[in-house]
């Protein structure tokens, strides 16, 4: 007996698959359950979630609260986890409040931000996720926080152009992390493949020169262009009055090499409030994956509007989907 499984089931089946803690699944799972229509032909379905609640509320009942230390796990949301750094007083505080509008503690003080924080940047439609990280420099700098850099799928290099000595500061840092393996690259550069020996973790990166209201004349800023030009794509900012935001965030999108795509049930609107997130270079098959693994399996073929180009024209599974595609699936 089909399972006859509703919309709204099929979209808590898709948070699922985000969820992250156990709190997150359970209420996730026990929302499917209720969903589920009650009849034989789902009996083994309702047994094999509550079977998952069980065992999550089983897990965490084993889990001990951790007294003291540092957690360095944040855990990804939204099309992209964006890691913030730069040194002491570099402003990126006050970046990351007038990106996202979030409220993170600012001050003139050096090390304001004192733990790691993540706040959303909405950017169209999507939502990037940017990670205030402490401050670092060359002799201070937690083996947690070059952690956190690692994992972050790409980064954001803050310096000040209201300090003369930015240049030496940030050549300093960099040669610090390249010591811990990190090394930045410019947002169009795709890291090279693991080559044998300890792996080397190549970031893409812009290098933001916050405070250009504080720069009279670009003096501050023409050093930091002859040092890093070469090796960084530079951004100038105004944190304080907004100059570039807009900008930044349209490169922020690109070099996290994502692409937005919208599903579309046949005769209806497409949804541009909730795209798809995928990688780029991802396929129509990698489109239905996300959608839900009954797509991927009974996948017959999809239709493609993109512009003036396509209008609903018939497409295989391999077909390369590119930004703002529109994405009929058939099964």
């Amino acid at each position: 007996m089909p399972a006859n499984l509703t919309p709204q089931y099929i979209e808590a089946e898709r948070k699922l698959k985000t969820a992250k803690t156990p709190q997150e699944k359970i209420a996730i799972l026990e929302e499917m359950l209720a969903l589920i229509p009650k009849h034989k032909g789902t009996e083994k379905l309702q047994a094999q979630h509550k079977s998952k609640i069980a065992k999550l509320k089983e897990e965490m009942q084993k889990i001990k609260p951790i007294k003291h230390g540092l957690s360095t796990i944040i855990d990804k949301q939204g099309a992209g986890q964006v890691i913030v750094i730069g040194a002491p007083n570099a402003g990126k505080s006050m970046l990351i409040k007038a990106l996202t509008g979030a409220d993170p503690e600012v001050g003139d003080y050096p090390f304001t931000t004192r733990t790691p924080a993540p706040y959303m940047m909405k950017f169209e439609n999507i939502r990037i996720q940017l990670i205030d990280l402490p401050p670092l420099a060359p002799d201070i700098m937690e083996s947690w926080q070059v952690e956190l850099i690692k994992v972050a799928d790409a980064a954001l290099l803050v310096v000040d152009l209201a300090e003369a000595n930015s240049p030496s500061l940030l050549e300093s840092l960099l040669a610090k992390l390249k010591e811990k393996r990190i090394e930045f690259v410019r947002e169009d550069d795709t890291p090279p493949e693991e080559s044998p020996g300890p792996p080397q973790f190549k970031k893409r990166a812009l290098l933001i020169a916050n405070k250009k209201d504080l720069d009279a004349g670009g003096k501050n800023l023409e050093p930091l262009r002859f040092f890093f030009e070469s090796q960084l794509t530079i951004v100038p900012v105004s944190s304080r009055l907004g100059d570039g935001l807009e900008d930044l965030k349209k490169r922020i999108f690109s070099f996290l090499h994502v692409i937005r795509v919208y599903s579309k049930a046949p005769g209806k609107k497409p949804d541009h409030d909730e795209p798809f997130v995928l990688k780029r270079g991802s396929t129509v098959i990698d489109m239905a994956r996300a959608v839900h693994k009954d797509f991927a399996e009974k996948l017959a073929y999809a239709r493609l509007w993109r512009g003036q180009e396509y209008t609903g024209q018939m497409i295989n599974r391999d077909f390369r989907l590119e930004d703002e595609d529109i994405c009929e699936l058939h099964i």
